[in-house]
């Protein structure tokens, strides 16, 4: 990083780009990351499961108008490093301002600070934690909602909805056989421990409602791993086979269930899969159908706040 480049640089591991990391982000000319955790290395034991893969985060952090984006690798030699070490390797001088969160550390053991730099004639801006119902936003919550399916939650500390990226393949043909054109994905970079079920979500920018998980209903043709079966009201988007293709998930529906049958699945007046997709889209459906699900929200495109 050439420090007489820039004037400011926000610094961080900005896992989710998250609302917080979008306040640090906004108005500086740089930012320095990680490419992988520096926990993967320390204590691999305690390393967060990701909500992003280093390229997603990086192409975040560049759409929140950053102009340099510099991602070090974090080894077992850079953890020794002391704060005026990590500081001179990663190009930051006292014509520099530092943008950074209330907990951010570096240098060897987490030494260094804010009030470090301050100490040592840096200049730097503390941006204050964005806060959500009272708590400060943070990837470990934002993580912690996602495995308990609560996926709207996420989505508004995340400023966007949380998105599941996989390579398109070609199913079993069930859900055209139903009725529904459907787009199946193996995610790829998913990292996080979704709940296995019903989800209302937009792939293609289209509405549709998707199943992650193993398909039970299927007997011995279930999935050996889970699988985002993405099912369409009409025609779904032109994805092609062998392609990748992004999913926002808008809300959790409800958990994966095993039917007696796929015409079962078909027929079910409360958890079948014409239910699901109606309420998702908004078509008129009986009180008992329409009592399940309030309305959704639209889709949020992911921008710098």
């Amino acid at each position: 990083m050439r420090s007489a480049d820039f004037q400011s640089v926000a610094v961080g591991f900005f896992d989710g780009v998250h609302l917080g990391h979008q306040s640090i982000l906004k108005g500086a000319e740089a930012a320095l990351t990680f490419r992988n955790h520096p926990l993967a290395v320390l204590s691999p034991d305690r390393a967060p499961r990701l909500l992003m893969d280093a390229e997603e985060r990086l192409a975040a952090i560049r759409a929140c108008g950053v102009g340099e984006v510099v991602a070090l690798n974090f080894t077992p030699e850079f953890a020794r490093l002391s704060p005026e070490e990590f500081l001179a390797m990663a190009g930051i001088t006292r014509k520099v301002k530092v943008r950074c969160g209330d907990n951010w550390r570096f240098g060897r053991g987490g030494a260094a600070d804010a009030t470090w730099l301050r100490a040592h004639g840096y200049s730097v801006e503390v941006i204050p934690a964005v806060e959500y119902r009272g708590e400060a936003v943070s990837s470990t919550r934002i993580r912690a909602a996602l495995e308990r399916g609560e996926v709207e939650d996420a989505g508004a500390m995340l400023g966007r909805p949380f998105e599941v990226r996989g390579e398109v393949f070609a199913g079993k043909g069930e859900g055209s056989r139903l009725g529904y054109p459907t787009v199946n994905l193996k995610p790829s970079s998913l990292n996080i421990r979704l709940p296995l079920g019903v989800y209302a979500v937009e792939a293609g920018g289209v509405r549709a409602v998707a199943n992650y998980g193993f398909a039970p209903t299927f007997g011995e043709r279930a999935w050996e791993e889970p699988v985002v079966e993405v099912h369409f009201l009409r025609q779904a988007p032109d994805v092609q086979g062998g392609g990748f293709a992004e999913v926002k998930l808008l809300r959790f529906l409800r958990p994966e269930r095993k039917f007696e049958s796929p015409d079962a699945l078909l027929q079910s007046p409360r958890a079948g899969l014409p239910v699901n997709v109606r309420l998702c889209f908004g078509q008129p459906c009986s009180p008992f159908e329409a009592g399940a699900l309030p309305v959704l929200r639209p889709a949020i495109s992911f921008r710098c706040a």
